[in-house]
């Protein structure tokens, strides 16, 4: 029996194979080899990475637009459109009742006239909405600055450290919480909610703990969180149940704590998440994860992607900024316009310099706000303008310039 292959055509000689009338035809048609197909790149051809840092720099309407090239546009363009939602600036002029809002990655601020808030203070801000006291008055209220919404709260007569609320005043769910601790090493906690007409308190022990925070309270889990710097510990408050309790072995290292005055506390939730960032200036700065209810000190690998923004008012975390992970963003802008932070992964301060004290990186004139998925809408109806700004140059367009 002969072998399968036997009947197999054989190959052709060579001479067959030189003097062949289709060979010059083939490699006239030759597929262009790497080397040709580089010297005419194509900006399609972009890795994925670096189409996202770019596309996060645009605008959501230049973002709109420029998904609209290609397929590999149209991929990245959406990605940071989904997860890149971040805080604005939010600036408070000291007289009148000019505002400024600014947008800390694309060089653009615009101006509010909003005399409804004329002559307050804010207290607490989340979801887009402010917590302010009317100067001079007991009066209490949220505003919110892109709707002009204001919604008022019993007054409030009696002194409070800390104050925060649950979700936007105009959710159901909605409690504010207003904390004070006394010298008799006494809690004083009290609440309401929009539309009440008047502050429900209660008064609970401190177990002779040194009671101080320098955290803001965090809304987490139908909880409202705080961090004591007197003990080191954790404690939380339930608004419906209207119940205590303190996590004593949430303690963080005591030495972390020691000279307190010279450092700030950040509390920030996400994902379900409670982390706790501490920093010093000009020292880097420490983040711990609440891990079965201990402290876990995290390493900047362990970040994946951690954006904190911490204010003199609030601090917020996001994730996955193409331009900004695991960092913090402070709220002052330095030199050039540029929002002053710091770099996990490059262990340094941005700009390189010295600061003095705590409210250098987190002045009181300023704060972080969430703004709507419209807010360019909205700001071209209410200023009739968009102002861009960059390093050598400031221009107003028009809004139908943008169109």
């Amino acid at each position: 029996m002969q072998p399968a292959f036997s009947h197999q055509t054989p190959p052709p000689s060579p001479a067959m194979t030189s003097h062949s009338p289709s060979s010059s035809t083939v490699s006239s048609k030759r597929p262009k080899i790497k080397s040709e197909e580089a010297l005419k790149p194509s900006f399609a051809d972009l890795p994925s990475s670096l189409m996202e840092i770019i596309m996060s720099r645009l605008v959501l309407k230049d973002n709109i637009r420029a998904s609209a090239a290609c397929k590999s546009w149209l991929d990245a363009a959406v990605f940071v459109r989904v997860v890149e939602k971040h805080p604005w600036l939010f600036y408070m002029s000291r007289r009148g009742h000019s505002l400024k809002l600014v947008d800390p990655f694309q060089w653009k601020s615009y101006t509010l006239e909003l005399p409804e808030i004329a002559k307050s203070t804010v207290f607490y801000s989340r979801d887009g909405w402010l917590l302010m006291h009317r100067s001079n008055s007991k009066d209490i209220f949220f505003f919110n600055p892109f709707s002009r919404e204001l919604i008022s709260l019993p007054n409030i007569a009696f002194p409070f450290n800390e104050i925060a609320f649950s979700y936007p005043p105009t959710s159901d769910n909605c409690v504010v919480v207003a904390l004070n601790f006394n010298v008799q090493h006494r809690v004083t906690i009290s609440t309401c909610h929009p539309g009440a007409t008047e502050w429900i308190a209660s008064v609970f022990p401190a177990n002779n703990q040194q009671l101080y925070m320098k955290t803001k309270i965090v809304y987490h889990n139908d909880r409202f969180y705080g961090f004591n710097v007197g003990t080191e510990s954790l404690f939380s408050f339930h608004p419906s149940s209207r119940t205590w309790m303190s996590y004593p072995h949430a303690n963080i290292d005591p030495t972390l704590t020691q000279e307190w005055y010279k450092k700030d506390f950040f509390l920030a939730e996400t994902k379900g998440k409670l982390f706790l960032m501490l920093t010093s200036v000009n020292e880097e700065p420490m983040v711990y994860e609440l891990v079965s209810w201990s402290w876990k000190k995290m390493s900047p690998s362990e970040l994946d992607g951690l954006t904190f923004f911490v204010s003199f008012y609030n601090s917020e975390l996001t994730t996955n900024i193409p331009s900004m992970r695991n960092s913090v963003c402070f709220s002052r802008f330095g030199y050039n316009r540029q929002h002053v932070s710091y770099s996990f992964d490059k262990s340094r301060y941005n700009p390189s310099m010295e600061w003095h004290n705590e409210l250098e990186l987190c002045p009181p004139q300023s704060l972080w706000i969430d703004p709507p998925n419209n807010v360019l809408d909205y700001l071209e109806e209410v200023c009739g303008q968009i102002v861009y700004r960059d390093r050598q140059l400031t221009q107003t367009y028009s809004p139908q310039l943008l169109a």
